[in-house]
């Protein structure tokens, strides 16, 4: 018995003598891409690039595999064993059962597609990779398709290319595109139908045909002869999908239109060639439309997973992946969850390295998300998957293809081809291939050629289906078209350069060459060798694209217009080629070819020049030549841009210059930084530059003028320079070199101390350096000094050097007058630090302090005080004060009035009584006294005695503290003495200062913050505080009763009524509850008030004297208001009708022959009494009254007929009011009632017909007696189950029933509501009804716990539902919370802070809406 091939066919194999090398030549690919092996280029690409960690997506290992027997026998309608996390949501139709499975690879991102929310688009980055794909029409091919003039099927593609017709033929391509077999003929293909599927072996000796009618053979690729015609090895009638060898050229695959899966495998038995059929899959249990075996290069052959014949099945539901070596087994499975059923199922296997180790991964996809799978086989033999980064897209995929272990191509719906890097998942590319006219392979997976019987799902997947119009071959891909054959490849680095280049975009070709230099680029093919070699190669591209791009930028500059337009093009041109030869390191060729070339245009010269400026600044170039650095300076000198000039001078290397040129240009356009570092850096001399500047700033300050701004500038950068050299920095940067630094120091002290300076006058002064900069900025140069001494420890010379410039600055300062105290002082406190340090070897004579303090503390010159007082206190902080008599320094600062250091003096002697007198007597601190009383007696760390001599000295100055500040005295008095507060009084003897203070203490208002109830006030203290409130401040008597407390009623009457307030008086009257006593009192200010506009003189202010008038009516009326719900109608009638007949008496006295001149006024004032009075006493007593008056009895009733009528107009409207609310409170009630009625006996539609806890129907239980409970929202329980879940609620005595899934959704805080909420119906929204209705055995009996009834679930719900229909609050509750409003003491004018808080208004929520129709109608 002998295996396939025999042994006579292979000599003539075509694919033995065509290699892989001639093929890509024969379609002009580079040759270099053949060069590169399988594993080289899966190495080149994958080790550089770090990958997610393998174990973070392990998918767990099963332990036992299922069978393919096992696989087989499934249903799709089969349950998963799973537990339901919500069965209300189950739709049994519409049901895909696998999306439930857990060990789904898409679990996460599978979902309905009408749903599914799509990624962003992945960046467009078309710029930074150019065109990756070069795309070719087979010119040879494609016209032998034309001319033969019918339909094609798609190539099968190795060393050759084969095409499959509508006819039944095959035609056979050689690598130079010319026909070389025509296999079958036109009498077979109309008995078999079109060829839908091809496939050759990998030495391309065999050719596998499978047809529409169902069909399959096999031909010799080396003589044409049919080897086999295959009728049996599927069931009929069903088209052939694919047909793929595997690497056993013995073994083939096929997959039909039924969705079966079958093992061809050829044998030949004594000469008679034989094909065995096995089932793999059968469509009846689920149908697959997609095959893939995995394919191992020739170098990979000995690889350990290619011993199991590994084969990747996709169905519609799932993804199987099988060994068919050594035994058939499944070793994955995984439902791929919900999808478009429309999407086509793709599958595509290729060896990728990762971890330095090559192993096979699959890509699967179904829609828009592409899963990456990585196949690894273990030492004892087991196959592990582990899932990597997944790639969502934004488009729905027909085809998947891999070019290389790192880039995919992918085709989506509408014909556009997009290159992705598989790591990164940048999108490099998207080609339109709509030109192609791709081929759709519908036909036969509706299976037309045999009477369509395919099911419905599977012709709906090959309205999309291109399987066999698409192949991939040592990284080409073939797409067959209408009319048409193309190939895609990735260009080469130079090929994708050159594209962008022949386009014009040399800045996108500079780019792209730059990630190819870095090994950022993404797809690069035709770069080999290690990096240092790739680098070299790419540079020297680069080197000649900026050449040409040079030559183009001079070339294209416009020949004519402004200066501007041709910078413009420079500068978008000239940066491009200065930045990529920094990048490159070719400062070479930057400054002599490139610089030469643009110096022949004088713009491009400048531009260029001005690009170097942010490497200088930056440090980034260095070593610039001689000649650009002299164009530089010039250049910005020329453009006036001098700050730049300096700028870049002191960052470059100088010395290849001119010195003196540079020196006296820097000079003259005063750029003194860059003149101290020509000098340092070029000339190594840091003298000259001090002298330079010296005589610019020493004539003005010897002659006491104003230095100019400039010439600040200059002294500023003098002290900054000398304090550098000092310091062993150089000037403006970096530091000196390390050997000329001890030199430097000491040439600049030695210039410092010189007696004279260089061709001195003979007027000059001594030591004139120092001189000028002590007078330019004493602080700031003896700042200098103190860095400097702080370098210069252990070291003998620098120790002469300090007592001998400290001898310097004392002979100038001291034996001049021409310096101020603080110039004085700042001396005298640099020496009093330099005298404290531990390790000073300074000696200063002491007489000179003394000298010092006579000086500062003069009381000659009172011009300079504070500046004066501030130096002395810097001086003994600095440690200055040892150097002096202590009780002298008192008595000359106490003298000088100098408190701050008398506070200085006794603090250090824990005098803090003291203290306060400085700080009293200082008017800059005066108000901080109180901070410090505070302090002192409430922080820890000071003895009694001294809290008590600070205590007796505040008793002391109290009338000085409170008239300072009244609230802080206050304030002081009652934190730390609250229970001398009547001492503190009796010590006040002016009044006015005592009511200042009992105001700040008893008055909420002053803003204090004083604990009220621990005062412990008694009420004489709050009545005397009244008392002077009268004297000073009668006008705030009432306000300030509202928020006292503590005073007894009778004795503030007696004070109110010494002072005649009438007002205060009323109002403490009504607080007492003699409401007859205090209306009397206003009634007869009433009436006074109303006298004095009777009897008033015409020069008197009407206007005024009326509004006094109305004022006390209003008090009157408000005060009859806030008490009349409490008197019976008697009393009412006693307050309100002696107001009416105060209010008419001046009418009665006004005649009709001569009118009152406010008799209008009066009268509508009179109209307001009665409209107030009307909701108390009753309009006909009112009448009466009227009616009864002598005056009006006797003829005179039309003078009232006003008022009258105004009564009866406010009686109707109020009538009207009522009976209108009164209806539709009715209509309302009405409505309410058939609501809550209807929704009680409504009844509930479960919506499933099984317990959403046990899942069982609940027909099934056989538990009798147990009871069925439906919710409103839709869940049905068995009752046993529930109370198993605890969902049981204890309220107001009542057991009820909460719904286990709606609760359990939000379990916390969900159970845990209080009583209110839960009457308010928020535990659960569900209604119950129970069947069959009786109360559970575990209900107790409901109790009364308080006089509220307590509603029952269905009438919670009922409620609920009510409150949504009305979508606001009800009239009710609006009318409820306006009498509310009304009946508060809102019309109280002296409304105070003891009423009770507000509660919160529905008026005042934002979402408050008046509704101005009535409810709804709803019919039963």
């Amino acid at each position: 018995m002998e295996n396939e091939p025999d042994h006579e066919n292979v000599e003539q194999n075509l694919c033995a003598r065509t290699t892989e090398e001639e093929l890509n030549k024969s379609f002009n690919l580079e040759a270099s891409l053949s060069k590169f092996s399988y594993i080289d280029l899966d190495k080149e690409l994958e080790f550089k690039t770090d990958l997610i960690d393998d174990k973070e997506f392990d998918i767990p290992q099963v332990d036992t595999p299922p069978t393919l027997e096992s696989i087989l026998n499934e249903t799709d309608d089969e349950d998963e064993s799973f537990v339901l996390e919500d069965p209300t949501f189950l739709n049994i139709d519409t049901i895909d059962s696998h999306s439930y499975d857990t060990s789904s690879v898409a679990s996460s991102d599978s979902g309905d597609r009408t749903n599914l929310k799509r990624k962003k688009k992945l960046p467009d980055s078309f710029s930074l990779h150019g065109s990756v794909m070069r795309h070719s029409l087979l010119k040879g091919i494609s016209a032998q398709i034309v001319s033969a003039a019918v339909s094609i099927l798609p190539p099968a593609v190795s060393s050759l290319i084969a095409v499959g017709t509508s006819h039944g033929l095959a035609l056979i391509f050689d690598q130079n595109q010319a026909l070389r077999l025509c296999l079958g003929n036109t009498s077979v293909g109309g008995q078999y139908g079109a060829i839908s599927a091809l496939s050759i072996n990998n030495d391309c000796s065999r050719l596998l045909c499978g047809f529409a009618k169902g069909q399959i053979t096999m031909w010799d690729l080396a003589s044409g002869k049919l080897l086999r015609s295959i009728t049996d090895a599927h069931p009929p009638g069903t088209a052939i999908l694919h047909i793929k060898f595997t690497d056993d050229p013995t073994l083939a695959i096929c997959n039909d239109s039924g969705g079966s899966v079958f093992e061809l495998t050829f044998k030949r038995v004594m000469g008679v060639r034989t094909c065995e059929s096995r089932c793999l899959l059968s469509g009846s249990k689920g149908e697959v439309c997609c095959i893939e075996p995995l394919h191992s290069k020739p170098e990979l052959k000995d690889h350990p997973i290619t011993q199991f014949s590994l084969l990747a099945m996709a169905s519609l539901t799932k993804i199987l992946v099988i060994g068919l070596k050594p035994s058939l087994k499944v070793w994955m499975t995984f439902p791929y969850g919900r999808m478009d059923p429309s999407s086509v199922p793709l599958l595509a296997w290729h060896f990728v390295a990762v971890h330095n180790y090559v192993n096979p991964m699959l890509a699967f996809c179904r829609g828009d998300v592409v899963h990456f799978l990585l196949v690894k086989r273990d030492e004892s033999g087991a196959i592990h998957v582990t899932k990597q980064k997944h790639l969502h897209l934004y488009y729905d995929l027909i085809n998947f293809t891999w070019i290389n272990s790192r880039t995919i191509v992918l085709l989506d719906s509408v014909e556009k081809l997009h290159v992705i890097d598989r790591q990164t998942q940048e999108e490099l590319e998207i080609v339109e291939i709509s030109e192609v006219q791709l081929v759709y392979n519908s036909s036969h997976f509706k299976s037309l050629a045999t009477g369509g019987n395919v099911s419905q799902a599977l012709a709906l997947v090959g309205e999309k289906a291109c399987y066999q119009s698409i192949s991939s071959y040592g990284g080409q891909i073939f797409y067959l078209g209408t009319k048409s054959v193309y190939v895609m490849m990735l260009r080469s680095w130079r090929e994708r350069m050159d594209h962008l280049l022949k386009q014009d975009c040399l800045t996108e070709a500079l780019a792209l060459a730059w990630s190819f230099h870095e090994g950022k680029a993404k797809a690069v093919v035709g770069l080999s060798g290690d990096v240092s070699k790739r680098k070299s190669v790419v540079a020297d591209r680069m080197i000649e694209i900026l050449f040409y791009y040079a030559d183009r930028a001079l070339k294209k500059c416009p020949d004519q217009g402004k200066i501007q337009v041709m910078e413009q093009h420079f500068q978008e041109m000239v940066p491009v080629i200065v930045d990529y030869c920094l990048l490159l390191q070719r400062k070479d060729l930057l400054f002599s070819q490139m610089y030469d070339k643009l110096s022949e245009n004088s713009v491009a010269k400048g531009v260029f020049l001005e690009c170097l400026e942010p490497y200088i600044l930056s440090d980034k170039l260095v070593g610039i030549t001689p000649q650009v650095m002299k164009d530089l300076i010039v250049h910005f000198q020329d453009k006036k841009l001098m700050e730049n000039v300096e700028a870049l001078i002191v960052h470059m290397d100088i010395t290849s210059l001119d010195i003196q040129q540079v020196v006296l240009m820097c000079w003259e356009n005063r750029l003194y930084d860059a003149t101290v570092y020509v000098y340092n850096r070029g000339m190594n001399e840091f003298i000259s530059p001090m002298e330079k500047l010296f005589r610019v700033i020493a004539p003005p300050l010897n002659a006491g003028k104003t230095l100019t701004d400039e010439q600040v500038v200059m002294g500023n950068k003098l002290l900054v320079y000398i304090s550098c050299c000092l310091a062993g920095r150089a000037y403006p940067l970096d530091d000196i070199p390390e050997d000329l630094v001890p030199l430097v120091k000491n040439q600049v002290f030695e210039f410092l101390i010189r007696l004279h300076s260089v061709e001195a006058p003979p007027e000059e002064e001594v030591y004139p350096y120092v001189r000028t900069l002590l007078h330019f900025d004493t602080r700031e140069f003896l700042n200098v000094l103190a860095l400097t001494f702080e370098d210069f420890k252990n070291d003998k010379q620098a120790v002469e050097y300090q007592q001998r410039i400290v001898d310097i600055l004392l002979k100038v300062m001291v034996e001049n007058s021409d310096f101020t105290p603080s110039q004085v002082g700042c001396l005298f406190t640099f020496l009093a630090r330099q005298l404290a340090k531990p390790d000073n070897t300074l000696f200063v004579n002491r007489t000179l302090f003394d000298q010092v303090l006579e000086f500062l503390c003069s009381p000659d010159d009172d011009s300079r005080h504070s500046e004066r007082q501030q130096v002395l206190l810097e001086l003994l902080q600095a440690g200055g004060l040892v150097q002096f008599e202590e009780g002298r320094l008192i008595r000359m600062a106490e003298k000088a009035e100098f408190y701050q250091i008398c506070e200085f003096m006794y603090e250090r002697e824990h005098q803090y009584d003291k203290i306060i007198d400085c700080y009293l007597h200082d008017p800059l601190r005066e108000e901080e006294v109180f901070n410090y009383i505070h302090n002192i007696l409430s922080i820890p760390g000071h003895s009694a005695e001294e809290k008590q001599s600070v205590w007796q000295k505040t008793m002391d100055h109290i009338e000085e503290l409170v008239s300072l500040k009244p609230c802080k005295a206050a304030e002081l008095i009652a934190t730390h003495f609250s229970g001398q507060i009547e001492i503190v009084i009796k010590k006040l003897q002016n009044q006015v200062l005592l009511f200042k203070f009992l105001r700040s203490l008893l008055d909420p208002r002053e803003g204090i913050h004083i604990n009220q109830e621990s005062l412990q006030i008694s009420p004489c203290v709050t009545e005397q505080f009244i008392e002077l409130l009268c004297q000073f401040s009668p006008n705030q008597v009432i306000e300030t009763l509202q928020v006292l407390e503590c005073y007894r009623l009778e004795e503030t009457i007696q004070i109110t009524q010494k002072y005649e307030l009438q007002e205060v008086t009323a109002y403490l009257l009504e607080k007492k509850g003699d409401i007859r006593g205090a209306f009397l009192i206003l009634l007869e200010r009433l009436q006074s008030r109303l006298q004095e506009i009777t009897h008033k003189g015409e020069n008197t202010k009407e206007d005024f004297s009326l509004k006094k008038v109305e004022d006390t009516m209003v008090e009157t009326i408000a005060l009859c208001q806030r008490n009349s719900h409490n008197l019976n109608q008697q009393q009412r009638e006693a307050l309100w009708f002696p107001l009416l007949e105060a209010m008419m008496a001046p009418q009665k006295l006004s005649s009709s022959a001569a009118p009152h001149p406010h008799c209008e006024a009066l009268k509508s004032l009179t109209m307001q009494v009665l409209n107030s009075m009307a909701a108390f006493i009753a309009l006909p007593a009112i009448l009466q009254r009227i009616l009864q008056d002598p005056i009006y009895g006797k003829g005179k009733l039309g003078e009232i007929q006003g008022l009258i009528l105004g009564m009866l107009d406010t009686f109707n409207y109020e009538q009207t009011l009522l009976e209108t609310t009164t209806n539709l409170l009715n209509q309302d009630l009405h409505w309410s009632l058939c609501n809550l009625r209807a929704s009680i006996s409504k009844g509930l539609n479960p919506k499933q017909d099984y317990c959403s806890i046990c899942l069982q129907q609940y027909k099934r239980r056989q538990e009798m007696a147990d009871e069925i409970i439906v919710f409103s929202c839709g869940h049905l329980y068995h009752s046993f189950c529930l109370q198993n879940k605890e969902c049981t609620i204890e309220t107001e005595g009542q057991t009820r029933w909460a719904c286990y899934k709606c609760t359990s959704s939000n379990k916390v805080g969900k159970l845990s509501e209080n009583s209110s909420e839960i009457k308010k119906g928020r535990t659960t929204s569900s209604q119950v009804k129970m069947s069959p209705h009786h109360q559970s055995k575990g209900d107790p009996v409901t109790k009364k716990a308080t006089s509220e009834p307590v509603l029952d679930p269905q009438q919670v719900q009922a409620f609920d539902q009510l409150c949504q229909l009305y979508r606001g609050s009800s009239r009710l509750t609006l009318l409820v919370e306006l009498s509310q409003n009304r009946s508060s003491d809102s019309y109280r004018p002296f409304a105070g802070s003891q009423s009770s808080p507000a509660f919160n208004s529905i008026f005042q929520n934002e979402n408050f809406q008046l509704q101005l129709i009535p409810p709804p109608v709803t019919e039963d």
